[in-house]
């Protein structure tokens, strides 16, 4: 290894020298590593992309049953995820070769055979190194009280020094991210002091797209008014029948202006306490509670609490300073007394989101009182010492090293299908030691660690311990989107195969979901012990807790490996693509004129709003083709099918959000091509109304599409955005899933910029059909068998001998005295005599 400058050379590299890169940088005051960089060496003659496809199973229409496989997966195939070395640069060192990645070269039309119908797709044949796709990565979300969900609006967002942008006025945020940036820390600030300053550590996705972050903000306490001339105390921690985790001790004469003046006014002080006794406030945490050690590795902090101090002016509002401040933290809260000696004061770096060490306390016994306490008693504290200098968030923290690993998969349905996982959710995992006998009601947090899931689920760093199962717990919560998945139930009782982990260690682990207790409460979460698996106990070695130097055995884990699971409360859904596209992961875009997003930097998303009226909720499906582009006319596109929502407010109606091929330039970007949609309800259903100002829009912008079909309704997908007044929602983003997550809230809503997950059936609507239950005239064999078994008994003995007389009947009049085509031309004389006769009788009565 060659060093110049700030390059890092390599030569003659081997196969061995594959893996993680990083640099360390030290100087008096500590260390700190980069984050890592990954080098993959690639072996003389072998290609960096396989030109032959990997399996890739494309799950088909419910209605697509393959004659002789009865499959329902047609494989498609797909190219590898991986980059592709760059070309030699003027000197040795070889170009990063970000621009260049395996892609597809060469793809087959071919026709599924699906039994009454054939199914076109697009399969990929070859691959190759292409210039890849470069998404936009982009992380947005929206800033909500912790305590009633009120948005922080037109609040100031930072990352570092800078200002890149505001929060709307529900508190919504967007932010386009550096493709090089390697941890985000995004700082929110409440202009109208209102909320406390909130630095977040936020994930993000970089094969691109967009990662919604729900972040909850503290609102700051009132402030009260304090004589800076004597001593002050004020509380740390106001949970009702529950002692101060600790307080704040000023002394006389400490408060200080910019300049070092010393303060002499009213000062309005507001100490805002984050306390690990009350769970509602874990999410509005800041930070992720890790520091660098000596070694400038990050390592993880547990805390006993966080507090954000103001001192402020009370004439000017101008921000004090305060020395020689006393933290006392009350033991009595601290159970673990291994932490005591360990414990220290530390604040968070706005910039960075680490948290760096203030002091180390002293153990000392002490008299403590403060505001609202009705008597002075003397207690056992943990004294720290600080000087405020500027508005930072400080931590009752001790460090932390027994940790493991917990398997997190999540899934599209309850059914838990391994090949219906998800992608790009967002699990956070937040570990709790539990206060004996309130398993809700935890001492202390540590971690807030959140992971995305990829295509093999995700592994989430937690404390654990080997010797007390329930030493540690963890909370753990997942989303997508904004929208919260659901955990695997735990009551009634509790089942290993839904939960997805197997007894006996399923005991050991105490899993319950969020509603264990009270059914009232959502189903988003679930808790568990934290009990490190046992080498020596076979039933602990196959997850879902792994030892923390087993992290490639939980991220390689198989599927049927034990793991905790998540799935997507949502109705009946299919989506199939003509050509294969991944929304998960942008770089899967192939360009084709049948690509049902034709540009892989902007995405939109068309929905039609369908009312039903009926006893049932049915399935609807949007029949998608080509219609005015010469490349497409007449060729499927895709297929889409969603079941209706109820409508809770309205009985016998139920509403569908169906998605549509929305009309628009194709990705050569030479013509628009108006995509022919066809709606058709599955069942026994008839229209019965069409939106007049979308068949007005329709009429006034042909070709118009004939809609014989009362069963069905077509149309040629208009070009305009459309909106709520024609039943009609269209949003366009950056991601494909957050254009349809937004499209769908404003569909279920019925309005062009509101949101809802309840179905509003009576607002936005474009169609409206009947579908009525069929009646049924006769009951069924069964049927009668359970209401009347006897006489169904009889009448069957009857009507079997009744086909024996007749099968009797019809055998003897098979012996005849001619053949039946005798018989025939019998027939015809006598029929031909007759109608001589008559003819002769009506000439008569002529004459």
């Amino acid at each position: 290894m060659y060093k110049y400058g700030e390059d890092l050379v390599l030569r003659d590299l081997k196969l061995e020298q594959s893996g993680e890169y990083y640099c360390k940088t030290s100087n008096p005051a500590g260390s700190i590593k980069s984050s890592p960089a990954h080098l993959t060496v690639i072996a003389k003659g072998l290609p960096a992309c396989n030109s032959t496809p990997e399996t890739h199973l494309i799950r088909l229409p419910l209605d697509c049953v393959q004659p002789g496989t009865h499959s329902k997966y047609y494989n498609a195939g797909r190219c590898p995820h991986n980059t592709c070395p760059g070309s030699l640069d003027f000197d040795i060192r070889c170009r990063d070769g970000t621009g260049f990645c395996c892609g597809v070269q060469e793809m087959e039309s071919r026709n599924i055979d699906c039994g009454t119908y054939k199914l076109p797709i697009r399969a990929v044949m070859q691959c190759s190194c292409q210039k890849c796709v470069q998404p936009t990565v982009l992380v947005r979300g929206r800033v909500v009280a912790a305590d009633n969900d009120e948005p922080l609006r037109f609040g100031h967002i930072y990352i570092g020094k800078d200002r890149v942008g505001t929060t709307g006025y529900q508190g919504g945020f967007t932010m386009q991210i550096a493709p090089d940036t390697q941890r985000l820390v995004v700082n929110f600030v409440d202009p109208t002091q209102t909320f406390i300053d909130t630095p977040k550590v936020f994930i993000f996705d970089k094969k691109g797209g967009s990662i919604y972050h729900n972040v909850k903000v503290m609102r700051k306490q009132i402030p009260i008014d304090i004589n800076p001339g004597e001593t002050n105390f004020i509380d740390l921690g106001e949970i009702k029948g529950e002692d101060p985790i600790g307080q704040l001790v000023i002394p006389p004469n400490s408060f200080h202006k910019d300049n070092g003046e010393i303060y002499e006014g009213t000062v309005k002080a507001s100490v805002t306490f984050i306390d690990p006794r009350n769970i509602t406030t874990a999410a509005a945490a800041p930070g992720d509670l890790n520091f660098v050690d000596e070694e400038g590795d990050m390592l993880p902090l547990r805390t006993y609490g966080m507090f954000s101090v103001d001192f402020r002016d009370e004439t000017s509002k101008e921000v004090l300073g305060a020395g020689a401040v006393q933290v006392l933290l009350d033991t009595q809260h601290v159970k673990m007394q291994e932490h005591i000696p360990t414990m220290k004061l530390w604040s968070l770096n706005p910039d960075t989101g680490v948290w760096e060490e203030e002091s180390n306390f002293s153990y000392s016994k002490t008299t403590a009182g403060g505001h609202g306490r009705s008597k002075r008693e003397e207690r056992t504290f943990l004294i720290g010492n600080m000087e405020i200098r500027e508005r930072r968030l400080f931590n009752l923290d001790v460090p932390e090293n027994r940790r493991c690993y917990v398997k997190v998969r999540a899934y599209m349905s309850d059914k838990f299908l391994p090949t219906e996982q998800l992608e790009g959710v967002v699990i956070s995992l937040i570990n709790l030691e539990p206060k004996p006998g309130y398993t809700s009601n935890p001492r202390a947090w540590g971690r807030f660690d959140s992971v995305l899931t990829g295509p093999n689920g995700a592994c989430l760093p937690a404390f654990c311990d080997a010797i007390r199962p329930d030493a540690y717990t963890a909370y753990v919560t997942a989303i997508l989107g904004g929208e919260e998945l659901e955990a695997a139930p735990s009551s009634p009782k509790m089942n290993p195969n839904i939960i997805g982990v197997s007894q006996p260690y399923l005991d050991k682990l105490d899993y319950q979901r969020s509603d264990h207790e009270d059914p009232d409460l959502k189903k988003t979460a679930f808790r568990i012990n934290l009990a490190k698996p046992n080498q020596n106990n076979l039933d602990e070695t196959n997850g879902p807790i792994y030892p923390y130097q087993n992290l490639l055995a939980c991220e390689n884990a198989p599927v049927d490996a034990n793991h905790f699971r998540f799935f997507r409360v949502e109705k009946d859904k299919y989506e199939y693509n003509v050509v294969p596209f991944e929304e998960n992961d942008l770089t899967t875009w192939t360009g084709d004129y049948l690509s049902w997003w034709p540009n892989p930097q902007e995405f939109r998303a068309c929905f039609i709003k369908v009312k039903i009226h009926g006893q049932k909720e049915v399935m609807v499906r949007s029949r998608n083709l080509g219609g005015t582009h010469p490349e497409t006319r007449g060729k499927l596109y895709g297929i889409r099918d969603i079941r209706s929502t109820r409508d809770m407010r309205e009985a016998n109606t139920s509403a569908a959000c169906l998605e549509f091929k929305c009309s628009g330039m194709l990705f050569d970007q030479a013509e628009v091509d108006r995509s022919l949609i066809s709606v058709i309800p599955q069942g026994n259903c008839r229209r019965i109304s069409t939106n007049g100002l979308l068949q007005e829009y329709l009429i006034k912008h042909p070709p118009v599409a004939q809609n014989n079909d009362s069963n069905a309704f077509t149309m040629l997908a208009p070009v305009d955005p459309l909106g709520h007044n024609y039943g009609i929602y269209t949003v366009t983003d950056q991601n494909p899933r957050v254009a349809k997550e937004i499209a769908i809230g404003r569909c279920f809503d019925g309005t062009s910029d509101g949101f809802s997950r309840e179905m509003k059936s009576d607002y936005g609507v474009a169609l409206t059909f009947s579908c009525p239950e069929k009646k049924i005239n006769r009951e069924s064999l069964f049927q009668r068998l359970q209401t009347n078994p006897g006489q169904t008994l009889s009448q069957m003995a009857r009507d079997m001998r009744e086909m024996d007389g007749q099968q009797l009947r019809r055998s003897s009049s098979q012996v005849v005295a001619f053949p039946s085509e005798q018989q025939g031309r019998t027939q015809s004389r006598r029929a031909s005599s007759g109608t001589r006769r008559r003819a002769s009788m009506q000439a008569q009565q002529r004459q």
